[in-house]
């Protein structure tokens, strides 16, 4: 393959790894959420919220501690997203890209591949500022004494928490995106490479295994069973 063609082959093609993966991954959460672990923490997530709405006196500080915990992470990654984001904006005018290694070919197509970057880490910038939206809101509804025994609000307390980690998590893999493209200043190869193994790395680290299935489905069960005694 002749070197100004690896671009326009193996950048879309590493983009169709990650995206197939990820495809894969938001219908398993639909379908089989015990088979992911995004899945099963919001599961584990919406069973937390109940039982610490359960007795807000009691439960509060610790539920305010928790998310505040979520809201420290999520900062913390909007800040790192912004710095870098302007970091690339200062350095922009920088061109002087060298050709190391093959299929790399200097400053073509440096703009483009500095856009991606600041467009992905401004995109994980987003997506947890957002997180941080739905935390902050989570922390006053879940300590409210008024909402303790009223199932609806309290699922709708779940779906709000669970909407910031999911924002979490998108940003994440902003994050995971970005080391590709930044791979991609040095060279088409490594790109693909590294889409490559960020899919790979990513299906082992996101799905669960029988035991855990097993684990949190007896913890699940035994809190409905909770539940209905209770009611």
């Amino acid at each position: 393959m002749e070197e100004r063609q690896l671009d326009f082959v193996l950048v879309p093609l590493g983009l169709v790894v990650l995206g197939t993966y990820h495809v894969w991954l938001l219908y398993t959460i639909l379908r089989h959420p015990y088979r992911t672990v995004i899945g099963l923490n919001a599961l584990s997530r919406h069973q937390w919220v109940l039982s610490m709405m359960t007795d807000p006196f009691k439960n509060g500080v610790l539920a305010v501690q928790t998310i505040r915990n979520n809201i420290m992470a999520s900062t913390l990654l909007a800040t790192a997203a912004i710095t870098l984001s302007s970091l690339i904006g200062i350095f922009s005018s920088n061109d002087s890209t060298s050709k190391l290694l093959y299929g790399n070919k200097g400053s073509l197509c440096a703009a483009i591949k500095r856009l991606s970057i600041s467009v992905c880490f401004l995109i994980a910038f987003l997506c947890n500022v957002q997180s941080i939206r739905y935390y902050a809101h989570v922390s006053f509804l879940i300590t409210a004494p008024a909402l303790k025994g009223k199932k609806d609000y309290i699922e709708y307390v779940a779906i709000t928490l669970n909407r910031g980690s999911f924002a979490w998590s998108l940003g994440l893999r902003a994050f995971y995106l970005s080391f590709a493209l930044v791979l991609w200043i040095y060279g088409p190869i490594l790109m693909f490479v590294c889409c490559c193994l960020t899919s790979f790395l990513l299906y082992f680290l996101g799905t669960t295994t029988q035991i855990t299935r097993d684990l949190h489905s007896k913890s699940f069960r035994e809190r409905e069973n909770e539940d209905a005694e209770s009611a």
